[in-house]
């Protein structure tokens, strides 16, 4: 008997959860979710059955068949900080297990949303983020990726809102007495103001993929089988609709690339800005951040990710997050290879260059704890979200692309094509991909150091700086900058937001307040409606000390939740010695808009704030 996660309490005697069924009703008052949820197995089973919990309140857990109780506990009394608490039922027989919960309105995986803090000031909004582990913060189950599950879903809402999931909708109707089964008062449940939204997933995904998104929706249609959804904001809409216009030409990219599209829609849903990442993966419905909304269709290149995981991350995916370069690595090739198809190579040239300057800063930022410097890492005991880096992206991008390199491009398309194939709704580790790599490429063992490159710290020798026109081009302008000089227009007239990203990123730390405020006043950068521009920037302006420029990183602050944003920024504040006004500008600005954030970027930002304040 042995956990088969370092983030669950699941044992490896026990049997997986293959179908799960939820019942779900949606108090918006409280902040919570009353839920009945049923756990199917493959097989009866006898025994001590354990599924991972978090802040749940467990009323009762039942036999399905007889609704006789069945004996449970919950440990430990303390609940453990990362993984949270263990559900034990002791099962004689049963192949199903029926549990009804209460969620806590600070569920880590649920952001509460009231009218003012939505789009249309009209009505609440709440949504769902499950990675990597907080699908347990909404129902009880198998918390880990090791345990695929397929599920359907019965949401009770307010009538006047609507609801999209990572599943396919099977309608919208009053709902009935019958389905409460103890979730919620009968009355309560069929009140002629609620309304009950359906939904299957008939493919086995990990369970933080699960997700959900309640409020008042509206949709475009942006393809076949792409619509864009949004708070019902027209202007939101019809500018996510543009800057999303090449959905179906990556969808198609993609097939061409890894085969067959297994998942029928990719529908995308604009969350509201306190979306703490630039997109979410989830199967059929993906989620994105509005900062993404560009007006350039540079934002489309984290739809090319999100796309990606369609197969690698949701079709295989990594067995536990000590292998999360085996979703991300993966990934960011593939959504590199998508817009080199679609937006050319001059594109994915840029986004490979901004990934190794991401990459070198996550070096440093982890010189210290070289544990997460590695591909292959030991997460035992650490929150996931607290060692959330670029190195499963960028790291295992250098991986797969020195393998590349090794045997061209023709060959490692077969081999790509033939992992997908092999692998598909699996859940894999480090050591399955390098015996299927050096069983379909045989001898690669001795060209390239597979070791060193999943298990070891820092970059390896062979790992590579993509050098192409257009990073020259920004490099000689750094270079002019260095000596005093701020580029012509004329140089910079063709810039979009990557290029202006790569330029700021490229300049060194110590650049002086008068050279900001100069380059400032040519091209408004710290007013950038790009937030990759923007933050880049003001990065920059903390550094210098440049004071003018706090209106703006508070203004930034309190717009997004976007944890790309929000973690550098209140980085650069608290950072370093003698920063004593900017560490208390940093707890002003936090305290005055943490009530926005969802509770994962929160949690970030307080450990940022107890580290260094």
């Amino acid at each position: 008997m042995a956990p088969v996660d370092p983030h669950s309490f699941t044992d490896s005697a026990h049997p997986f959860t293959v179908h799960i069924s939820l019942t779900l009703y949606f108090d918006f008052p409280s902040s919570t979710i009353s839920a009945a949820t049923l756990l199917s197995l493959a097989a009866p089973y006898s025994g001590d059955l354990t599924l991972d919990t978090r802040s749940l309140s467990i009323s009762a857990v039942l036999d399905p068949v007889s609704l006789s109780p069945l004996p449970f506990s919950l440990s430990p009394a303390q609940p453990d900080p990362v993984i949270g608490q263990s559900l034990t039922v002791s099962l004689s027989g049963q192949s199903q297990v029926l549990v009804v919960s209460k969620t806590s309105p600070s569920s880590s995986a649920l952001q509460w949303l009231s009218p003012p803090q939505t789009f249309n000031k009209t009505h609440p909004f709440v949504y769902t983020q499950c990675q990597s582990i907080h699908a347990r913060s909404v129902f009880p189950c198998q918390d880990t990726p090791a345990a695929r599950i397929k599920y359907s879903a019965k949401l009770n809402i307010p009538s006047q809102l609507s609801a999209v999931m990572s599943a396919k909708h099977e309608g919208r109707r009053p709902p009935l007495p019958a389905e409460a089964h103890g979730v919620c008062e009968d009355a309560k449940w069929c009140g002629d103001d609620r309304i009950v939204e359906e939904f299957v997933m008939e493919q086995p995904i990990p369970p933080y993929l699960f997700a959900f998104a309640i409020g008042e929706l509206g949709f475009r249609e942006v393809g076949p089988r792409t619509r864009v959804y949004s708070e019902a904001a027209p202007t939101v809409l019809d500018a996510a609709a543009r800057e999303f216009a090449e959905t179906e030409e990556m969808i198609k990219a993609g097939e061409a690339l890894f085969g067959p599209y297994d998942w029928e829609r990719f529908d995308l849903l604009v969350l509201p800005p306190s979306f703490p990442y630039g997109g979410m993966e989830n199967p059929r419905m993906v989620f994105l951040t509005p900062t993404l909304i560009k007006g350039d269709s540079s934002g489309a290149q984290v739809v090319a990710h999100e796309l990606a995981h369609s197969w690698t991350g949701n079709l295989i995916t990594n067995k536990n997050n000590n292998h999360f370069w085996l979703n991300e690595g993966w990934t960011t090739y593939a959504e590199r290879r998508i817009v080199e198809a679609v937006q050319g190579e001059n594109r994915a040239a840029l986004s490979i260059a901004l990934g190794w300057k991401a990459l070198v800063e996550e070096m440093e930022r982890f010189k210290d704890n070289l544990e997460f410097t590695k591909l292959k890492m030991n997460q035992a005991g650490i929150d996931p979200d607290d060692v959330y880096s670029r190195v499963p992206y960028d790291k295992g991008f250098q991986f797969l692309w020195r393998i590349e390199r090794q045997i061209g491009r023709p060959a490692f398309d077969d081999f790509l094509k033939k992992y997908i194939a092999t692998f598909k709704f699996q859940s894999i580790d480090t050591d399955m991909f390098l015996d299927f790599l050096k069983e379909n490429i045989p001898g690669i063992e001795n060209e390239i150091d597979l070791k060193l490159w999943t298990e070891g710290t820092g970059l390896p020798p062979d790992a590579m700086e993509l050098v192409s026109n257009i990073y020259s081009k920004i490099v000689s302008l750094v270079n002019e900058f260095n000596l005093g000089k701020i580029p012509r227009e004329d140089e910079v007239s063709d810039w979009r937001g990557q290029e202006w990203e790569l330029y700021l990123k490229s300049l060194p730390k110590s650049v002086e307040a008068s050279q900001i405020k100069a380059l400032d006043a040519c091209y408004r950068l710290s007013e950038s409606k790009d937030y990759e521009v923007r933050v880049a920037f003001l990065q920059l302006a903390i550094s210098a000390r440049c004071g003018d420029y706090y209106n703006e990183v508070e203004k930034t602050l309190k717009e997004v939740g976007r944890m790309k944003y929000l973690r550098p920024l209140y980085t650069a504040l608290v950072q370093g010695d003698g920063r004593e006004e900017e560490k208390a500008v940093a707890r002003r600005i936090f305290s005055d808009a943490c009530g926005g954030y969802h509770p994962i970027a929160k949690g970030i930002i307080e450990a940022i704030l107890a580290k260094h304040v």
